[in-house]
């Protein structure tokens, strides 16, 4: 019982210092929409990283953060995932022709909205997947782990709770996968990137997936048709499609976690 209290404090105290933090933090003033975003999201990835380093080493170390874990390789190994998920939901959509990809029109500085993507990428993996998980799961059990992480996940996704099942259960099943490929690679570099490749292919370039309001996108794309397969308003991020996409992705490579642990 203590064990439960000592670590669920942690999680709270970790959690608001981190939420504090994140939004007292001063963002620079300026006209420019692309400056302003990446300071916007330089500021909550500042706290996360500052606030994981502290809470590391008061746990003298003890806990594998699983960001050195052959960077090169796992980075070119989530990318490559990456591509291949948001690739094989673009083609199923495109193929029973739920999908129009449309007239391009200009974003200026999208290198650096892109920039900003992955910055806050990065921050939504260190905080969901960095040291809260590996204190779960060092402390109790990696399902364990998993549900917290979840959960947080989808709490910090939490326009989707009101949009219906479908939302909701791709939001629960990318997390799910997510910390699935965490585990298989045993580095956090490859979920980070694949997590890139989906918000920027989907959100900046096609403007599919839900960022924040004011990330532009490269492409008007359209989804049509059954609202199911679709998404409807929601686009990528409410298709059933994308739902089975991740449900196989999980078992596939749960099936191949089973076989390393056995």
């Amino acid at each position: 019982m203590k064990k439960l209290s000592l670590t669920l404090a942690k999680t709270l105290i970790f959690f608001i210092i981190w939420a504090i933090l994140a939004s007292v933090l001063p963002i620079p003033q300026t006209t420019n929409d692309a400056i302003w975003r990446f300071w916007a999201e330089v500021m909550p990835f500042v706290a996360i990283v500052g606030l994981t380093g502290v809470f590391w080493l008061m746990e003298r170390r003890k806990l594998p953060l699983y960001l050195t874990s052959h960077p090169i390789k796992n980075t070119l190994y989530g990318i490559g995932l990456g591509s291949v998920w948001i690739g094989v939901v673009i083609a199923l959509l495109m193929v029973t022709g739920k999908m129009t990809i449309g007239n391009q029109q200009p974003v200026t500085m999208l290198w650096l909205w892109l920039v900003s993507a992955f910055i806050n990428t990065v921050m939504q993996e260190l905080l969901v997947r960095g040291y809260l998980y590996q204190l779960w799961k060092n402390n109790y059990s990696w399902p364990i782990a998993v549900v917290i992480s979840t959960g947080l996940f989808t709490l910090m996704h939490g326009g989707a709770l009101g949009a219906g099942v479908i939302p909701v259960l791709n939001i629960v099943t990318m997390s799910l996968m997510m910390t699935v490929i965490l585990e298989y690679s045993s580095s956090l570099m490859a979920p980070i990137m694949m997590h890139f490749i989906w918000n920027s292919v989907g959100g900046i370039i096609l403007g599919s997936v839900s960022l924040a309001d004011d990330y532009p996108h490269l492409y008007q794309t359209i989804l049509t048709g059954n609202d199911l397969l679709s998404g409807g308003v929601l686009k990528m991020e409410g298709s059933l499609i994308v739902l089975l996409v991740n449900v196989l992705f999980i078992v596939y490579f749960g099936y191949f976690i089973q076989k390393q642990r056995t």
